[in-house]
């Protein structure tokens, strides 16, 4: 290797993460508000507020507060590439990771490592909301977009889990009920 090799490879990988697509500044997003006023609406009283888009960590991370107006949650599925992470807000819910069960409440935080199936469902009366967080984001931003514009809505069921996997992540269970751990 020449010296003019050697000085060049450190400088080929720092202008490769500069040309990242990042945001260069600070964002602040009020409580109760969206990143960009577009909040996304899943199911009949859930709404997930993007608080740090995949777009501003160039696909690094991804963080939304989710409001969960109703009893239940996601399926039982695991991500192929994404860590999960959520910290309740208020509220209870229940989670399953792994063969663990954990009750959480406001304050508590659980975490789900990529490849080991995991589900939660909200099990209290009244307001809900956790913040959610995917590392690195993959596409869970977009699948949820997708989803609260009728993705779902005429797609069969192999459809279905073409586009999860697509999303990455597969689905490999029921969803949990909020009186048992299934």
């Amino acid at each position: 290797m020449t010296v003019t090799t050697f000085l060049a490879s450190p400088l080929s990988l720092t202008a490769k993460s500069l040309n990242k697509r990042r945001i260069d500044k600070g964002i602040k997003v009020d409580a109760g508000k969206d990143r960009f006023d577009e909040s996304i609406s899943l199911h009949e009283g859930d709404i997930f507020y993007c608080k740090v888009s995949t777009k501003d960590t160039d696909g690094d991370l991804y963080i939304f507060e989710s409001t969960r107006g109703k009893k239940g949650g996601p399926p039982l599925h695991y991500h192929f590439e994404q860590d999960e992470w959520w910290y309740i807000l208020e509220g209870e819910f229940l989670f399953k990771v792994g063969d663990q069960t954990f009750t959480a409440k406001t304050g508590d935080s659980v975490f789900g490592p990529r490849m080991i199936p995991h589900a939660f469902a909200k099990v209290n009366e009244g307001p809900s909301r956790l913040l959610m967080s995917f590392q690195p984001a993959g596409k869970m931003e977009e699948h949820f977009k997708a989803v609260s514009q009728g993705a779902y809505s005429k797609m069969t069921k192999e459809e279905r889990d073409k586009f999860q996997q697509g999303n990455g992540f597969k689905v490999v269970g029921p969803a949990l009920t909020y009186d048992n751990t299934n």
